[in-house]
């Protein structure tokens, strides 16, 4: 099972997610919420619970310069 399938997502941006091969949260350092917001499916509740689970572990997206 892929370390995301835990969070509460829902099924289109868990399908986005997947598709796109962005299976574990170490992934999401280097990519803005901006980048991740562009994949079809995953809209701005995904993001917060992603921005949760990255907290949680020490991390965070990446700072858009």
């Amino acid at each position: 099972m892929a370390e995301i399938d835990e969070l509460k997502l829902s099924k289109p941006a868990l399908r986005a997610l997947h598709g796109a091969g962005y299976v574990m949260l170490e992934q999401y350092t280097k990519l803005t919420e901006k980048e991740v917001l562009a994949l079809h499916g995953v809209g701005p509740t995904a993001i917060r619970e992603l921005r949760k689970a990255l907290e949680e572990k020490g991390l965070s997206f990446k700072v858009e310069e």
